[in-house]
C-alpha cells in the first residue's frame, strides 16, 4: 500500500526541472521553490535557459532548465548536481543527465521519447536509458497522455492541455517530497487570476501528478521530507535577485524622502528590474523606457539634476553605450546608480548566461580620469542590501555608482525574510545650506569629504549651470586652465577614495589558514561552500569575499598579505586579481578563472584549492 511507504528525512536535496523552453520548467521550478520557502526551508535556485527566443521543439539547443537546492538549514548554492532530474523530453535527458548524481531519481515523459524525438536528440538507438548507461531509478510515465485524460472534459484543445504537462511533473515531485499542494494552488490562482479556468486546469493536473505518485509508489522505495531546523520568526518569500534589487531601490528612495526615477532600455538579463519598478507607481516610482541605452542614462541624469533618486539599468553591452552619459554624471557630480547585470560577452555574447567579465569596464571603462564607486551583490537576497547601499552612497557622496550583479544572481532566488526598514541606516544627501543662498557655486565642497553641495533647480538663490565641459572649482564657469583641471581631477578621485566602506571580513580559519580564498560578487555561495567543505576535511582555509570594489576596504592589504597562499577565484580571466595587484604592493596570488557562462562547481573548486595547498 502507498500509505505504508517509508518517509525518509533529508537535510538537503537538489531538484532540476528540464524540458523545451515552452514546457514551463521555470514556472514549475518557481512554484516548487515558493512551496519550499513558505514552509521554512532555505533555498537557492538557478534558472538555466537558452538564448533562443524559441528553439525548434525537441532540439538539443532549446532545452531550458531550473535547478533548486532546498535545505533544512542554510544553503549557499543551487548545488553541483541534482538528486531528482525531471526530463520532459529526449533532448532534456540527453543534455541534462550530466547534472544528475549517480544516485539521482529521474522522471521522464515517455510520450516525448518517440522515434522522432530520439532522432532530434541525436540518439542512435530506441532505448535512450540503456544507450546513456543510466543505472538510477527512472520514473517513466506517459505524462502527456495522462494530462490529456485528466483534462478531457474541460473543453480545452490539445495544445492548451499539453501546456499543463509541467504541472503533472510538479505534482509528482511534490508527492516525492511530501509537499502540501495548497501553497501551489494559491500561487496558480494568483498568477492566473484573470484566467481562472487556466488556474483550475493546472491545479487539477498537479493533483493528478501527486495522486499518480501516491497510488503507484512511482518506482521509488521512499518519499522524503525536509524539516526546517532554523526557524527565525518573520515573513518570508522566495525572491529573485532582480526583484530584490528593485525593492532595494524603492526602499532607499523611501528612506531618503525622494521620488525614484528609472531611465532604462530593455536588455537581458536586466529587464525584469524595469518590469518590477513599473508596477509601483503608487510608491512614487517613475519609469521611462527609452529609445536606446544612452538616452536611458541621460534621462536618469536629468531626473537626478531635478532632485530625484535616479537609476539606470542595463547589462554589459548597454554599459558600453551608456558610458558617455555616465561620464557626464561623473563631471557634473550628480547622484546616479548604474545597475549592470553582467552576462556573457563580448558583444552580444551569451545573453542568458552569467559572468563577472565587466569588472574592469565598471572601474575604468570611460574616457578621462573618471572615478566611480563600484559595489557587487553577493547573492539574490543580498541584492536588496547592495541596491540600498549603492543608493545611499550615490546620494550622500554626489557621485554615480556602479552596482554589479550577474545573470546567476539576478535570475536566481533565495528565501528572504522581509526586512524592517527602520533598522536600515538613514540616507542624508548633502543639500545646500541657507547660509549659501545667493553665494552658491556648484562645486562648493565639504572640506572633510570633498562632496559638493546639492542644489535643486527652482530653489531661489541657488541658480547654477552644470555640463560636460570642465568647470572652475570656485566659480563653476567653463575652464580650460591646466591647474584647475588637474585640481578637479584630483578632487573627484579624492572624493571617491574617502568614501567609508566596511572592512572585508575573513571567514573560516581566519587566524591560521594555510590558504585564503578571495572572490567578489555573485560567487560568494560557491566559494563559501568550498571553504566549508575543506574545513570539514581538516584543511585550514579562509575566505575573504569583497562587496566593495572601489574604494576597497581599508584592511584589504593587511588581509591579503597575512596568509601564506592566496587564490583569487573569479568568473573572468583575472580582472579582480589584476586590480588587486595594482592596489596592493607585491601581491602575487594564485588564480582560478573560468568563463563558461555557468556558476562555479563546488567540487571543482575544492579539487583546485587542494592542489594549491599541496604546492
Amino acid at each position: 500500500m502507498a500509505n505504508d511507504m517509508m518517509v525518509k528525512e533529508l537535510d538537503q536535496v537538489v531538484v532540476r526541472f528540464s524540458g523545451d523552453s515552452g514546457d514551463g520548467m521555470q514556472l514549475a521550478g518557481n512554484i516548487f521553490s515558493t512551496v519550499s520557502a513558505t514552509v521554512g526551508n532555505d533555498i537557492s535556485t538557478f534558472p538555466d535557459y537558452p538564448a533562443d527566443i524559441r528553439a525548434p521543439q525537441g532540439s538539443l539547443t532549446g532545452v531550458s532548465g531550473f535547478q533548486v537546492h532546498i535545505g533544512a538549514s542554510k544553503v549557499f548554492t543551487p548545488g553541483d548536481k541534482c538528486d531528482v532530474l525531471v526530463a520532459m523530453n529526449a533532448a532534456a535527458l540527453k543534455t541534462q543527465y550530466k547534472f544528475a548524481k549517480s544516485t539521482a531519481c529521474i522522471i521522464i515523459d515517455t510520450d516525448c521519447f518517440q522515434a522522432s524525438d530520439l532522432q532530434k536528440a541525436a540518439f542512435k538507438t530506441d532505448n535512450p536509458i540503456e544507450e546513456m548507461g543510466i543505472k538510477q531509478d527512472v520514473i517513466a510515465a506517459p505524462i502527456s497522455q495522462m494530462v490529456k485524460d485528466c483534462l478531457a472534459e474541460t473543453g480545452m484543445d490539445n495544445k492548451a492541455m499539453l501546456k499543463c504537462r509541467n504541472m503533472f511533473a510538479l505534482g509528482l515531485v511534490c508527492w516525492l517530497f511530501n509537499r502540501d499542494l495548497k501553497i501551489a494552488e494559491d500561487f496558480l490562482r494568483e498568477k492566473f487570476a484573470k484566467k481562472p479556468e487556466i488556474a483550475e486546469a493546472n491545479i487539477k493536473v498537479i493533483h493528478a501528478g501527486y495522486d499518480y505518485g501516491h497510488n503507484t509508489h512511482a518506482s521509488v522505495a521512499h518519499t522524503y521530507k525536509i524539516e526546517s531546523k532554523i526557524k527565525t520568526p518573520g515573513i518570508y518569500m522566495d525572491i529573485m535577485g532582480n526583484k530584490a534589487t528593485a525593492y532595494g531601490f524603492i526602499a532607499a528612495a523611501e528612506k531618503a524622502g525622494l521620488k525614484l526615477f528609472l531611465g532604462s532600455y530593455p536588455i537581458t538579463p536586466a529587464t525584469d528590474v524595469l518590469h518590477e519598478l513599473s508596477k509601483h507607481k503608487s510608491l512614487g516610482v517613475i519609469t521611462v523606457q527609452c529609445e536606446d541605452e544612452i538616452s536611458g542614462c541621460a534621462t536618469a541624469i536629468g531626473a537626478s539634476f531635478a532632485g530625484a533618486l535616479a537609476v539606470t539599468t542595463t547589462s554589459g553591452p548597454g554599459v558600453c553605450l551608456k558610458s558617455e552619459a555616465m561620464n557626464l554624471a561623473v563631471i557634473t557630480e550628480l547622484p546616479l546608480v548604474v545597475l549592470n547585470v553582467q552576462r556573457g560577452g563580448p558583444s552580444t555574447g551569451l545573453p542568458t548566461k552569467s559572468e563577472q567579465t565587466d569588472l574592469l569596464q565598471a572601474l575604468f571603462g570611460r574616457n578621462g580620469e573618471s572615478p566611480m564607486p563600484v559595489i557587487a551583490a553577493t547573492s539574490p537576497t543580498n541584492c536588496f542590501d547592495a541596491a540600498y547601499a549603492a543608493c545611499k552612497m550615490a546620494l550622500e557622496h554626489m557621485t554615480p555608482v556602479v552596482l554589479l550583479t550577474d545573470g546567476f544572481v539576478a535570475n536566481g532566488s533565495g528565501s528572504w525574510k522581509l526586512p524592517n526598514l527602520d533598522t536600515y541606516p538613514e540616507i542624508k544627501p548633502q543639500y545646500v545650506t541657507p547660509e549659501m543662498k545667493d553665494n552658491y557655486t556648484p562645486y562648493k565642497r565639504n572640506p572633510e569629504n570633498q562632496v559638493r553641495y546639492w542644489a535643486i533647480p527652482g530653489q531661489e538663490g541657488y541658480t547654477h549651470i552644470l555640463g560636460g565641459l570642465e568647470k572652475d572649482s570656485n566659480t563653476g564657469a567653463i575652464s580650460t586652465d591646466p591647474e584647475n583641471h588637474n585640481l578637479m581631477c584630483h578632487l573627484r578621485a579624492e572624493k571617491v577614495a574617502k568614501i567609508a566602506v566596511p572592512d572585508v571580513e575573513v571567514q573560516g580559519c581566519a587566524d591560521d589558514a594555510d590558504l585564503l580564498i578571495v572572490g567578489f560578487g555573485g560567487t560568494y555561495g560557491h566559494l563559501y561552500s568550498a571553504m566549508e567543505e575543506m574545513n570539514k576535511a581538516g584543511q585550514k582555509v579562509a575566505l575573504a569575499h569583497f562587496s566593495y570594489i572601489n574604494p576597497l576596504p581599508k584592511n584589504t592589504a593587511e588581509v591579503l598579505k597575512k596568509y601564506k597562499k592566496v587564490v583569487v577565484a573569479e568568473q573572468n580571466l583575472g580582472q579582480f586579481a589584476g586590480y588587486l595587484r595594482m592596489k596592493v604592493d607585491n601581491f602575487t596570488p594564485y588564480q582560478f578563472n573560468e568563463v563558461k557562462g555557468q556558476p562555479f562547481v563546488v567540487s571543482e573548486l575544492v579539487a583546485t584549492f587542494t592542489e594549491i595547498l599541496k604546492k
